[in-house]
């Protein structure tokens, strides 16, 4: 073995044992800061955690928690935010979330976040779901029965993409129809309404308002209603913050605004 081949090797190793390491000691979790810890660093933060976050926005009526719960652990997927992620999933099991739901929520996610954000989730949720003994029987299998399709407007769908999208990048086009919606967007486990919910959730966390309009569109054809829409405003500036809920404000009043014209 030549002497660079025996240092890629050594080095492999080294790799290896280092990310088993990791693994073995690494908490899956990352430590949550209670209202104590955040008292002694911001008491203000502290006060608004528990006063109006917590004791007011959770409680409005214009969302059920379940549907706060989905819109938030859209938003945490979406972003990253980990530290939060053990105590919402819980939460949400605790709302009424199934964790079939929560394990489609994710798989949905990886595509309209990236795989890397949904990833990063696994280990977290893991550890819930053992925690909580939840089985494998309880999550959706790879290849449910699926939905059936709105034929017409998919064919309204599928002329816009070829259109606009197949002379850029064909391979784009036919993933987007096999394996979002010819699949994805089919599979029984989510709701068609709490996919749309959680798809909106997301774009918003993350600033991506040229595919707003489309998808709350589709939402409220999928049964969300205004003021529930509405409400997924006021809670998502707690979440993702003012400037990007204030940045989808104008395309939420446009189309509630054509709905009512037609």
């Amino acid at each position: 073995m030549s002497l660079a081949k025996a240092g890629v090797a050594c080095l492999t190793i080294l790799l290896a044992a280092c990310s088993t390491n990791a693994q073995v000691s690494a908490p899956h979790s990352p430590p949550v800061p209670t209202l104590d810890d955040m008292r002694t660093v911001s008491p203000a933060l502290a006060h608004n955690t528990e006063t109006t976050l917590l004791g007011e926005v959770w409680k409005r009526p214009g969302l059920t928690p379940r549907d706060r719960s989905l819109v938030t652990l859209a938003v945490l997927i979406s972003k990253q935010q980990t530290v939060e992620l053990a105590y919402h999933l819980n939460l949400a099991l605790d709302n009424g979330v199934k964790p079939s739901e929560i394990s489609e929520a994710i798989n949905h996610l990886a595509f309209y976040t990236g795989w890397g954000n949904a990833t990063a989730t696994i280990l977290i949720t893991k550890d819930v779901f053992e925690k909580r003994d939840i089985k494998q029987d309880q999550l959706p299998p790879v290849s449910p029965p699926l939905l059936p399709i709105d034929q017409a407007s998919e064919n309204v769908r599928t002329a816009y993409v070829d259109k606009n999208v197949g002379p850029v990048s064909p391979g784009l086009v036919h993933y987007t129809s096999a394996s979002l919606f010819h699949d994805l967007w089919l599979r029984p486990d989510l709701a068609p309404r709490d996919r749309s919910m959680i798809t909106v959730s997301a774009l918003i966390a993350t600033g991506q308002v040229a595919q707003l309009k489309a998808h709350l569109t589709r939402a409220m054809d999928n049964g969300l209603t205004q003021a529930q829409a509405s409400e997924m405003l006021t809670q998502l500036a707690f979440y993702t913050g003012w400037p990007n809920v204030f940045t989808a404000v104008p395309v939420f009043n446009e189309v509630f605004t054509s709905r009512l014209k037609s």
